[in-house]
């Protein structure tokens, strides 16, 4: 490995974190990142920058005549509370490079960045800014123009290891309709709309915990359907029965099961289908996004032809399906664990960033 790569990936890392690309609130003019990515790329890449709207922005580099293209996110959440020092501030402790992002997937990008700069070989790179809101609209932009790559490699934490395969993701809100009126009525257990939304949640508890029981794909090693209720709310006051009640909530089910397929049957578990009205939000098909074996075996080969070591399966969802439900062979590969990220103080290991950015330094060196 080049000696000055982990130095080099660590010095674009403190200017990643340091712009401000939380989202919300997505205000990535005013970070200017991706100014800074273009200069930083400006020799030997060709460059074209999208902004589709409200902090939406593709920035596309290429470089030669690539049959991979790389993907990294550059925006973050919103910094967690109780940080020790500035989330926006790169501190290198301990061997573990601190910072908001560093992790997911700032980290990733450094690593990318350092590689480029010390090569000269075919890459295609996308960098995009509306992960974390869920909604996929860059990328789905993106491939509204087919381009001929052979794989796509998407940035996110798996600690160095090639991942085949996740779950899929879907949410949902729901409002519950309920009957007015003062709390002592015997009735009241019945018509308030918030005791018919509890009622839903606890059903819909059982069923997550029933369906953790299934087989799924043992192959893919996720079985089951994750299930959160993220919100709950309703009702004024102890004394008045609910008119309306209000819930959000998510599931994430394994390849091979429909997110909006997933969200039906937790939908099915209210007592009374008539005082509830559904309304879907996003859906993200798992990984691979097709349940038969070719994307499967496409990923595998993928990962295969780049040298890269295949890792477990994994619960979290990334937008490597969307690249999988075009066609694409997709994998997902990058520095750090999920576990540091999204909380206080996110970090992601030195050795880690090293490893990566050597990777990186040598498929480019090869021009895979």
């Amino acid at each position: 490995m080049n000696e000055d790569l982990l130095p080099a990936t660590l010095a674009h890392l403190e200017w990643l974190v340091a712009a401000r690309t939380e989202n919300p609130p997505k205000r990535i003019d005013d970070s200017r990142v991706m100014e800074r990515l273009a200069r930083e790329l400006s020799v030997g890449f060709e460059i074209a920058l999208t902004d589709l709207g409200d902090g939406s922005m593709n920035l596309y580099a290429r470089r030669g005549d690539p049959r991979v293209l790389w993907n990294f996110h550059l925006d973050t959440v919103p910094a967690a509370a109780d940080w020790t020092g500035s989330p926006f501030e790169l501190r290198v402790e301990h061997e573990r490079a601190i910072g908001l992002g560093a992790c997911d997937i700032k980290g990733a990008v450094a690593a990318m960045l350092a590689a480029v700069q010390c090569t000269t070989g075919d890459v295609a790179l996308l960098f995009s800014t509306d992960e974390e809101a869920g909604k996929g609209r860059c990328i789905a932009a993106f491939l509204q123009e087919r381009r001929a790559f052979e794989g796509v490699v998407v940035a996110e934490p798996t600690r160095g290891q090639a991942v085949l395969a996740h779950r899929g993701i879907g949410t949902a809100s729901g409002r519950f309709r309920g009957l007015a009126g003062h709390a002592s009525r015997a009735s009241a257990l019945e018509d308030s709309a918030t005791h018919e939304a509890v009622r839903w949640a606890s059903a819909a508890l059982a069923h997550a915990k029933a369906s953790e029981q299934a087989t799924g794909q043992p192959s893919l090693a996720l079985a089951g359907l994750r299930f959160n209720l993220g919100r709950i709310e309703g009702g004024a006051k102890p004394n008045v029965v609910a008119s309306e009640a209000r819930v959000r909530f998510g599931v994430r089910p394994p390849p091979g099961t429909a997110p909006l397929d997933a969200l039906h049957q937790f939908q099915a578990c209210a007592p009374h289908p008539d005082r509830v009205e559904w309304e879907t939000g996003f859906l993200g098909a798992p990984l691979p996004a097709d349940a038969g074996d070719a994307l499967m075996l496409a990923g595998e080969a993928l990962a295969h032809r780049l040298g890269l070591l295949p890792g477990p399966a994994v619960d979290f969802w990334t937008e490597a399906a969307l690249f999988s439900a075009a066609g694409y062979p997709a994998l997902v590969f990058g520095p750090g664990d999920i576990v540091q990220a999204h909380t206080k103080d996110e970090w992601v290991e030195e050795g880690e960033l090293a490893r990566v950015a050597s990777t990186y330094q040598r498929l480019l060196t090869h021009s895979r």
